[in-house]
């Protein structure tokens, strides 16, 4: 394994850099895990034997997940959606699999398993991420990845992509990635928001 992976360099480079190994033993995984878990510049994925490791965490990554979720929490709130921020904490399932998500949220009330989790992904890998979360049986996966929002609901233990949040059914997709894309994250969610109550006033007329 590259060393240099283990330390956090002085310069940060913007470019996400990805590390994939193989044939690699839960112990060993949870071993190298200990190494790193002071680099927050450093993310895990592991899967059956696969082992990812992305550094550093880029600045296009931390922007576009930033931006998704105060937009995402700006439509929760104006639709008066109880909703709990969860963060991007490690789902395990020992032996198996263990992902970390950039953000994740329960809808409605706290639960152990968040009901969504979105990842970014900018540097790809060959893990299939929707394999990652299947052992908690969370219930929906939002992928952003160039330029384009896709989200997958659990359905009868399988994935299946979706046109629309089976939380948030009248949220527009493509309105979110307008505004994700947008230059200015400031003005995106200002803008995105008018729209929103724009649409709750027709919605009331």
């Amino acid at each position: 394994m590259n060393p240099q992976l283990l330390d956090k360099p002085a310069h940060q480079p913007t470019e996400e850099k990805l590390v994939t190994l193989y044939g690699i033993s839960w112990e060993k995984f949870k071993a190298i895990e200990a190494q790193l878990e002071d680099n927050r510049d450093v993310k895990l994925s592991y899967l059956s034997g696969v082992l990812e490791i992305m550094s550093p965490i880029g600045e296009e990554h931390e922007n576009i997940k930033s931006t998704l979720g105060l937009l995402l929490e700006a439509y929760i709130r104006e639709k008066g959606i109880r909703f709990y921020k969860r963060g991007g904490f490690t789902l395990e399932a020992p032996g198996y699999a263990s992902g970390t998500p950039d953000e994740s949220y329960s809808i409605g009330s706290k639960k152990e398993v968040p009901d969504i989790v979105i990842e970014i992904i900018i540097a790809s890998g060959t893990i299939n991420r929707r394999e990652l979360f299947k052992p908690k049986k969370v219930p929906e996966i939002w992928f952003w990845k160039s330029n384009q929002l896709r989200v997958f609901h659990l359905k009868e233990g399988e994935y299946e992509e979706v046109s629309r949040s089976t939380y948030f059914p009248d949220l527009d997709l493509a309105l979110l990635l307008r505004y994700i894309g947008h230059p200015d994250q400031y003005d995106a969610v200002q803008e995105f928001e008018a729209v929103i109550q724009g649409e709750c006033a027709e919605g009331n007329v």
